[in-house]
């Protein structure tokens, strides 16, 4: 039997109230929600909830249209909904750019068609509203608003922060002439959960975190103390969950934001700092900005109105969360996961196959990713790629495993140590005994820390190792000719010269769209050319094949059909993978996983040769 819900989210699919019915359904209540798109979104709402832990039991999934009068619901569904006490309003469109008419549908209509259907449900207690820290924080507006100063609004501000504020004239007004106990939380810029740094929204802040990422932020808007100042989507949704059972009286504001954020040129001199990239120095006016062409300054004119040094009286919202027993996360700490998350997810453009982050190891802000502690298999990429190019393998695996982006290459920032001394600080901490898999560059630092600290490693899976196969035509050891080729090639390029022209499959794809992104990056194709250039040096290459020949841990070589080994090869274990070319880890997964998941009890054994 249905239980009967308490609590209505609307606008439950979006980044707050996905979070906000996670936290009411951890905290025993029955939630009912509303969903566009029928049952498909309301399917994706609850595996994302049991991807999270949360048991969906006691969860109702109705479809609802906010633009429409009475929600849309039918009369059905109207009457599963006539226990909710409490309606939290969450729905609504952010994104810049709308028109007024398709801003004012959601962000106005949808705010007064959720009220007014609150006001019909019999055991109504409160209405949540979820606004904006910049709306309402000056002189109120009538409502409705006049037409003059209602098309001043949306020339000065854009249609977003426009039918924001007019939206909360709306609600206020609606609220207290129909007798309906509102609450509007006002909360900061949100990022991402505290310990995760999980957001899953790409706009506003994060879209900057993007550009200087990318190194294209030469210069910050507005001054040395403005102020953008954020809040975690955790707190936020603990916050929001606990307002009914502390508001009273007809109405109630909260502005919902850390005060210990810093000011917004420190904030981004932070997160460049952890990233290990340059952050801008030049700080220019606001109105400056606003006149120079977009195509020059990369800043969407409606950000602009986010600029200020403007602070916010958040006694009422502090108290709230004394009374309840919350505090602010450590904002600094969030927002260096939340920036870790962006970049692991190519800010909305991937899912990253293990969570990761930037740590410092031997001088370098080093993109690390899977389990730092106790891995069974260390996987070391080749050029010009990074730690994704294991995506296929991972998920064939039986075990842990640590990814990294080697110094310089990939996410990861230069460092002036060796790769083999890197590489012995990156694996200090573990407590396992893993298997290195590593791909052609990654082999040289694999073998040489295996020869340093062969009691600290189980076995080597040396995946077409450079040294140990022809040279590359001069042309492919120029940094001069590579370096702009790298930078310049598409991911379908890349991939031809890299697996042939047949590649289609979507791991594949995605593996070479994250190596694409990153050699697009200041300097990564230019360090890349460096490395193979470095790679071809002779005394290097017969110093690796005879520590090849010498190591004290097993080695397992793993060649392509078409990239054989050359010479005489060192009396190892072999597997030559039939189809296969240099990177056979991203044409053939499965076969590289199976040579890993053997690979703690290598001997040496004949050759094996995998079939196509």
């Amino acid at each position: 039997m249905e239980t009967k819900p308490e609590t209505l989210v609307v606008g439950a699919t979006g980044l707050i109230g996905r979070r906000l019915t996670a936290e009411l359904l951890r905290r025993g209540r029955a939630v009912a929600v509303t969903v566009r798109g029928g049952s498909a979104r309301g399917a994706e709402l609850r595996t994302w909830l049991r991807e999270h832990d949360i048991d969906e039991g006691a969860l109702t999934i109705v479809t609802a249209d906010i633009t429409q009068p009475g929600l849309g619901l039918d009369p059905g569904d109207g009457e599963r909904l006539s226990s909710v006490r409490d309606v939290f309003n969450a729905a609504g469109v952010y994104r810049f750019g709308l028109g007024r008419e398709e801003a004012r549908r959601a962000n106005v209509d949808g705010v007064v068609n959720v009220l007014r259907w609150a006001a019909t449900r019999p055991e109504l207690r409160r209405v949540v509203h979820i606004s904006g820290y910049r709306v309402g924080a000056a002189d109120p507006l009538p409502y409705p608003v006049p037409e003059d100063r209602l098309a001043w609004i949306y020339r000065r501000y854009g249609s977003y922060e426009a039918s924001k504020r007019e939206g909360d004239a709306a609600v206020r007004a609606i609220a207290a002439r129909e007798g309906i106990a509102l609450t509007v939380v006002n909360p900061a810029t949100v990022i991402g959960g505290s310990m995760t740094g999980e957001a899953g929204q790409y706009l506003g802040l994060a879209g900057l975190v993007e550009q200087l990422w990318t190194g294209r932020l030469p210069a910050l808007a507005g001054t040395r103390r403005t102020f953008v100042p954020v809040v975690t989507v955790d707190h936020l949704a603990r916050f929001l969950a606990a307002v009914p059972e502390h508001d009273e009286g007809p109405y109630r504001a909260h502005w919902l934001l850390d005060d210990a954020t810093p000011p917004l040129p420190d904030l981004v001199a932070l997160l460049a700092r952890h990233l290990g990239v340059r952050a801008p120095r030049a700080v220019l006016p606001v109105g400056l900005v606003r006149r120079l062409p977009r195509a020059l300054t990369g800043v969407d004119p409606e950000t602009l109105t986010f600029l200020s040094e403007d602070r916010y009286d958040t006694s009422s919202a502090e108290a709230l969360a004394g009374a309840a027993g919350l505090s602010h996360p450590p904002v600094q700490d969030a927002a260096r996961r939340w920036a870790d998350r962006l970049v692991a997810e190519r800010f909305g453009r991937a899912q990253p196959p293990l969570p990761g982050g930037f740590h410092l190891v031997a001088g370098a802000r080093t993109y690390l990713a899977g389990d730092r502690v106790s891995p069974g298999y260390v996987l070391l990429h080749g050029l010009p790629l990074d730690a994704e190019t294991w995506q296929g393998v991972l998920s064939e695996l039986d075990g842990t495993a640590l990814v990294a982006d080697l110094p310089g290459l990939g996410r990861s920032s230069r460092t002036a140590a060796d790769p083999a001394d890197w590489l012995a600080e990156l694996l200090a901490p573990l407590t396992s005994r893993p298997v290195l898999v590593a791909h052609s560059a990654g082999a040289a630092p694999a073998l040489r820390h295996a020869h340093a600290h062969p009691e600290r490693v189980a076995g080597l899976v040396l995946v077409s190792p450079y040294f140990l196969q022809r040279r590359p035509r001069w042309h492919l050891r120029a940094p001069a000719l590579v370096g702009p080729l790298l930078r310049t090639a598409s991911a379908r390029r890349l991939g031809e010269a890299l697996l042939g022209p047949a590649v289609t499959d979507a791991v594949t794809l995605g593996a070479l769209d994250d190596a694409v992104a990153q050699l697009r990056r200041p300097g990564v194709a230019r360090r890349t050319a460096g490395w193979l250039h470095r790679a071809q040096r002779h005394t290097e290459r017969a110093e690796l094949r005879a520590l090849t020949a010498t190591c004290p841990v097993p080695v397992h070589l793993v060649t392509g059909e078409f990239d054989p080994l050359v010479g005489d090869a060192p009396d190892a274990a072999a597997t030559v993978v039939a189809g296969a070319g240099h990177h056979p880890q991203l044409s053939h997964p499965a076969q590289m996983a199976a040579v890993a998941r053997a690979a703690v009890g290598i001997g040496r054994p004949r050759a094996v040769r995998h079939p196509r």
